[in-house]
């Protein structure tokens, strides 16, 4: 992980991608850039990292992204790419080692949909401790999480694979990892408690070399969600 602090406005911007490299713009403890280096681990890819602080963005960068957020990749030709699905897909077909996405176009596009359907799982998180955080009746909302969790727990139990993919990780097991990795964190771990085949994914999730290299400490992810919590985000925590 990158240990520079952030950028924010009025911050000068970087210089130009040094060739062969590519760059990240990241936040140290956004799970949606988190997706990105998961892939860039795992396929090895050398990269440089720049840290945005998202609540003061710097304005060079809504020059690079005109929707200011990370992920977003800038190469040495100068393309950019953000949203972190087309950035991990960028990744898998400029670095063709180690395919992470399907070879046949019906196995991307089954990922796509599952995608598609975990979009609507990974909001509940933050609607949950929210509402939680402002002593709200979190009930409904966790119920809804439950239900969801225990139909990706009977896609493994009926795929009867370690991954969602088959016996080995591919892009969609990143594409949902950052979410659980924050499960203590969210204070959500009761919500898997009717999930065995998920708890087992998970298991596995964590011996792979792409995910030890890329977690921050629980303490650390605890600080920063408080902070987050409280409306003033510490994006250098731990620095």
């Amino acid at each position: 992980m990158a240990t520079e602090k952030c950028f924010a406005k009025g911050s000068a911007a970087p210089g130009p991608v040094s060739k062969g490299n590519i760059r990240l713009y990241s936040m140290r403890f956004c799970p949606y850039a988190e997706r990105t280096i998961l892939v860039l681990k795992a396929k090895g890819i050398k990269y440089e990292t720049i840290n945005i602080h998202l609540r003061e963005k710097p304005d060079w960068f809504f020059q690079m992204n005109p929707l200011g957020l990370v992920p977003t990749l800038e190469t040495s030709d100068g393309e950019v790419i953000y949203e972190s699905p087309i950035t991990c897909e960028y990744l898998d077909d400029m670095y063709p080692d180690n395919k992470l996405l399907p070879s046949s176009p019906f196995g991307r596009a089954q990922q796509k949909m599952m995608l598609e359907r975990f979009s609507k799982v990974a909001p509940l998180f933050y609607k949950i401790t929210f509402a939680r955080r402002n002593g709200e009746d979190i009930s409904e909302l966790e119920t809804e999480l439950k239900e969801k969790l225990d139909k990706l727990n009977k896609e493994l139990n009926i795929k009867k694979t370690k991954f969602f993919g088959g016996d080995s990780i591919t892009m969609i097991d990143y594409m949902m990892w950052p979410w659980f990795e924050r499960m203590e964190v969210f204070e959500l771990q009761h919500c898997l408690e009717n999930t065995p085949e998920l708890k087992k994914w998970m298991e596995c999730m964590l011996e792979d070399p792409a995910v030890k290299a890329t977690m921050i400490s629980k303490d650390f992810q605890k600080a920063f969600h408080l902070s987050y919590l409280d409306g003033k985000p510490d994006y250098d925590y731990g620095l």
